[in-house]
């Protein structure tokens, strides 16, 4: 891929797809015949600013990325995914040479490798190819009694493939990752982790055994199941994704139509590797849009949801929203401005017909992840929120994970309650979507992938770009 400049690079080839998805008159400014400006130096900003986390907060010698930063946490194996696929965007915005980058995910992967592995309640890193949720900083070991994680191996693994599929290069280093993520794609054994029901569960403990649940419904587990099935060692059968999608729930809120998830994370991060442009499934076909556009409608939703202000909330407006799973101040309740209001720590939050979570908490990360579905209203929000709340959301690595204006109280002061903090799993989407915005460099890379194609296709995904592979 050609290396190009951090300024003046024009977005209208990457914005027509978005004026072309057919959403209601009216509702998008494309639409209705704004036109966007050339490229936005506020995204080159906020993108090298997010790399920091990233580049600072990992340990370069084990990869190690932690769950959260500044404050002291465990490592997150879904935060090194994106880590994972942070590494070359860096490297393609000349932030770091793609030696570099090779260096820090070949570092990675090596340590991956050799973490033990075993069905035993201590001393590993993982059983069957999956890894736990969340890893010791230093050891790389089970920490926090957590769960072998189906989900957070998948997000692992999309980074650990995409890294296979951009390092193609003839040099000892790139043909090592090559073969590295290789191994470490075939040793996870999606068909275990089915644990005899019709999908896959959503976690294992060697004290407990399998969870109750599986993986079904729209949330972010769509990129689970397209490299499930897309194994070359291990594939699920391909009736999973019927499963997948027999709870679907299609409803109309806020003026869209959609298939419903309250976080727009469950929106976004399947998309931050996956370009649904144009491809759709037997569910999506039988609807007439793509997945793209339905998390364009549920962006939409939830600009709607907070100009509407339902529960009247300090700052809502159509230009200050965004619900997720982030960090809020604290689990509480109070009364604020002669409200009864419940307060929460961390939690998924989110709007949608069939489940609200509301308590007053935005996140940043929530707007920036649907840049590419509608920059038109992603990126007023973000400037917005830097504009008005300054150095309290805006900070070295970018926008802090959250903010809470409704919760104030004599610590925080009148202005309400700003987090300390940076999440892998918030940073990585800004990142890789402001790359997906503006060049369609993630996407491009995983087209590439034959696992992830294989998915897809078993999977029923039909159209676009993936009838020319």
């Amino acid at each position: 891929m050609t290396k190009r400049p951090l300024a003046g690079f024009l977005l209208l080839a990457v914005l027509l797809p978005v004026a072309h998805c057919g959403g209601p008159a009216g509702r998008s400014e494309l639409s209705s015949g704004a036109r966007l400006p050339a490229w936005d130096p506020f995204l080159d900003t906020l993108q090298s600013r997010t790399l920091l986390f990233f580049l600072t907060a990992t340990d370069s010698a084990t990869g190690l990325t932690p769950d959260r930063f500044p404050s002291p946490s465990p490592a997150s194996i879904a935060a090194m995914g994106f880590a994972l696929t942070a590494y070359p965007v860096a490297a393609e915005r000349d932030i770091i040479a793609r030696a570099e980058a090779a260096r820090r995910t070949l570092s990675t992967l090596r340590f991956l490798i050799a973490l033990p592995h075993g069905q035993g309640s201590g001393g590993t890193a993982g059983y069957r190819g999956f890894f736990y949720h969340f890893l010791g900083r230093k050891s790389g070991l089970r920490t926090w009694n957590c769960e072998l994680s189906t989900m957070d191996t998948a997000l692992l693994m999309a980074g650990v493939l995409f890294c296979q599929s951009y390092f193609d290069l003839g040099t000892d280093d790139e043909n090592e990752i090559r073969m590295a993520a290789d191994s470490l794609f075939r040793r996870v054994d999606w068909r275990w982790a089915m644990g005899n029901e019709e999908g896959i569960r959503l976690g294992w403990e060697p004290e407990k055994g399998f969870h109750g649940m599986t993986w079904r419904g729209y949330n972010e587990a769509m990129l689970l199941y397209v490299l499930a099935l897309g194994s070359p060692t291990f594939p699920v059968p391909e009736s999973v994704w019927n499963h997948w999608t027999s709870t679907y729930v299609w409803a109309e809120f806020e003026g869209e139509k959609f298939v419903s998830f309250g976080p727009l994370f469950g929106h976004q991060f399947s998309h931050c590797w996956i370009d649904f442009r144009g491809i759709r499934d037997e569910y999506m076909r039988s609807k007439g849009i793509d997945y793209f556009e339905n998390s364009r409608r549920a962006t939409y939703s939830q600009r709607a949801y907070a100009a509407a202000n339902p529960r009247s909330y300090r700052d809502y407006a159509d230009t200050i929203w965004g619900f997720s799973a982030c960090d809020g101040p604290r689990d509480t309740s109070f009364v604020a401005e002669g409200i009864t209001r419940v307060f929460q720590s961390y939690a998924a939050r989110g709007v949608s017909v069939d489940w609200t979570n509301d308590d007053g908490t935005l996140s940043p990360a929530a707007a920036g992840g649907s840049l590419p579905f509608a920059p038109e209203i992603a990126l007023p929000c973000l400037r917005a929120m830097r504009n008005r709340y300054g150095e309290r959301v805006w900070r070295k690595c970018g926008f802090v994970d959250s903010f809470n204006p409704t919760y104030v109280t004599p610590e925080t002061g009148p202005r309400g309650w700003f987090d300390g903090d940076y999440l892998g799993i918030d940073q990585g989407p800004l990142v890789l979507m402001i790359e997906n915005l503006r060049s369609g460099f993630v996407w491009n890379v995983m087209k590439k992938n034959p696992y992830v194609v294989r998915g897809l296709r078993r999977a029923g995904f039909t159209g676009g770009w993936l009838e020319g592979g």
